[in-house]
């Protein structure tokens, strides 16, 4: 989280060397801010197993699980659906400004899915909640996007980072739960999200199978939970010694194939989702994992990251927080200065802004002001 804020910001700093951002969508090229959603989606599929294992610890039986993922895909897909309409949206036809526009939804989001402190009365709670509810309504009622005469309502295209996050949350979540985290499913259904996202970058050049696309995005999640039950068993029983050699040979082996379909495949693209994309974001990712695993499990270095650890208790705040930013800066035109808005002192400026973006979350994760879904 602390490295998307990071890459997000620095998309508009001139001047930055070429191997930091991302990569144009026709180039066969691939830039470290291209390496960071695939590895959240990634992590999103190594927490999962837990996420569920904790809930059924707590009693909850099978369609309370089913209700819970439901639950929170829905709230992605929700987020994901109002943020790609931001894209589109046409000032020149609409009631009020962009900004404007965009803080409103964001509150709203904090408004529904707060964490509300348990003491809270439940009528103010459910104010609140009923509040952020009208406000996504009304602003759905006043939006208008599109270009020129081609103007149009509120609609789904590429449903957003979240909405991609929902889907293939949804979908792998299901399946987990439905599979009783059965490793011969998951391996199963990860072959199937490989080989469609293979299809459609060779046989069936820009295909798309419904809610999952070309299958990119699942299958990055679905390699998490895989990675995730592996390491799982192995730890649990005592085999640290072969986990190692496990996560390292399958990141290899991930890196690998990438570049071994890369010239099969429409080469190495983020923007297209290409095959070989996926296996090598997902290699490089196994290897980080097994470097956390040794730094902290190991080394007990628990406290390296202590200061941006609320982008990992707050990981969706974090992610909003950043909207706040923008948009007021847009809201009052409010432009930074040149001399932080290009080379070195602008990459400057985009980590401390994901370093202050993330202790605020912390601040507000203290006095109980953080999303939870």
């Amino acid at each position: 989280m602390f490295l998307m804020i990071f890459v997000n910001d620095a998309s508009g700093v001139k001047h930055i060397p070429e191997w930091i951002d991302h990569a144009k969508a026709d180039a066969d090229a691939m830039g470290f801010a291209d390496t960071i959603f695939p590895a959240f989606l990634f992590i999103v599929g190594l927490s999962l197993q837990f996420a569920i294992k904790s809930r059924i610890k707590k009693g909850d039986s099978t369609k309370q699980l089913l209700l819970y993922v439901i639950t929170r895909g829905f709230a992605l897909l929700v987020m994901g659906f109002y943020h790609v309409n931001l894209e589109s949206y046409n000032r020149s036809v609409s009631l009020i400004p962009k900004a404007a526009w965009a803080l409103i939804i964001t509150v709203a989001f904090f408004l529904i899915w707060l964490d509300y402190p348990e003491k809270m009365k439940k009528i103010v709670r459910y104010a609140l909640v009923a509040a952020g509810v009208l406000l996504l309504v009304l602003m759905a009622i006043i939006y208008k996007g599109g270009e020129g005469t081609d103007v149009h309502w509120m609609r789904p295209s590429w449903w957003g980072i979240l909405g991609i996050i929902g889907w293939s949350y949804l979908t792998c979540a299901l399946i987990y739960v439905l599979s009783r985290g059965n490793m011969k499913w998951l391996t199963v259904f990860y072959a199937l999200f490989v080989a469609l996202n293979i299809i459609c970058h060779t046989i069936v050049p820009k295909g798309k199978l419904w809610i999952i696309g070309d299958g990119s995005s699942v299958a990055l999640v679905m390699g998490g939970v895989i990675i995730s039950r592996v390491f799982t068993y192995l730890n649990d029983a005592g085999k640290t010694t072969r986990l190692w050699a496990v996560l390292a040979v399958t990141g290899v082996l991930f890196i690998v194939a990438g570049l071994l379909i890369r010239p099969y495949a429409e080469g190495i693209s983020k923007i297209r989702s290409t095959p070989a994309w996926v296996f090598i974001c997902g290699g490089i990712t196994i290897l980080v994992f097994e470097l956390m695993i040794y730094l902290m499990d190991v080394k007990g270095y628990r406290n390296l990251l202590k200061w941006i650890s609320p982008a990992g208790t707050s990981t969706l705040t974090c992610y909003l927080l950043p909207y706040f930013q923008v948009f007021l800066l847009m809201l009052f035109n409010i432009k930074y200065p040149p001399v932080i808005n290009s080379g070195l002192p602008g990459l400057l400026r985009s980590i401390l802004t994901s370093f202050i973006l993330i202790q605020i979350a912390g601040w507000m994760e203290k006095r109980h002001l953080r999303l939870k879904i």
